[in-house]
């Protein structure tokens, strides 16, 4: 998922700039490392996508599901 749709929707469907700051400052960037038998690898820089668990990531998948769904019906829409 790419963070900057997720900002676009988040837009569409009415979210105030203040909430959309939260959002992107709690879900967009950070980093993460991976256990590979117990032990972490280096960490790894996050660009995109939602994290596993997070518990905005429903939601926030649904928006973009949205979004998707409604490109889908324009571009059916257009042949």
């Amino acid at each position: 998922m790419d963070w900057s749709f997720l900002v676009y929707m988040m837009k569409r469907v009415g979210m105030c700039s203040k909430w959309i700051s939260w959002i992107k400052a709690c879900v967009c960037g950070g980093s993460m490392s991976i256990l590979v038998n117990g032990s972490p690898t280096e960490e790894i820089n996050i660009q995109r996508g939602l994290k596993q668990g997070d518990p905005l990531a429903p939601f926030l998948f649904l928006l973009v599901a949205e979004g998707f769904s409604g490109l889908m019906r324009n571009a059916e829409r257009l042949n």
